[in-house]
């Protein structure tokens, strides 16, 4: 059990769930048309993805990457590695990088550039949460449902060591 407890609700649920159908219908007008694949990144965005998908309009496929780059903590170590790579082949395809959060950018600059090698048609960023104060690498993101200036936030897939994915709302950790 952790010592700390979320303290500060940012967006309930209803916030939450309003802004992820905001996001799929501007991502089926989108991507009417296109061959298009999602890829989660796991743990985190599995909740948000789920959500997000239900809600659109379009055929997609769905695939999942898994990378490192916190090991327990609440600081990313900068050294990012590649646990679960991608399954289905992206050549010539639209792909949607769906992420829970997007921070320093390391990770995310990482995985673009992992995706690249294997020629997709485009790649595009879809972020629930950006907190751009803490960006050590520009990051383009084509879709975000929310900006947290700071602070490490945990709720709605977003956890702190594992904990809290559950909660239906996010919230800020004040205890850190």
């Amino acid at each position: 059990m952790s010592l700390f407890a979320p303290k500060e609700r940012l967006f309930s649920s209803r916030e939450i769930q309003k802004r992820v159908g905001e996001l799929a219908r501007n991502l089926s007008r989108d991507y009417r048309g296109r061959e298009l694949v999602l890829i989660g990144v796991l743990n985190g965005a599995f909740i948000f993805l789920a959500d997000l998908v239900k809600r659109m309009t379009i055929t997609v496929q769905i695939d999942f990457v898994r990378l490192s780059s916190y090991g327990s903590g609440s600081e990313s170590q900068g050294r990012i590695k590649i646990i679960k790579p991608t399954e289905f082949p992206l050549n010539g395809k639209s792909v949607l990088i769906v992420e829970d959060i997007i921070d320093t950018g390391l990770t995310l600059d990482f995985l673009c550039r992992f995706l690249k090698e294997q020629n997709p048609e485009s790649i595009r960023i879809c972020a629930l949460v950006d907190k751009p104060e803490r960006r050590k690498l520009p990051v383009s993101i084509d879709y975000v449902g929310f900006v947290v200036p700071s602070g490490f936030i945990v709720g709605y897939g977003l956890d702190f060591n594992e904990q809290f994915r559950q909660l239906p709302a996010i919230y800020r950790l004040t205890d850190l």
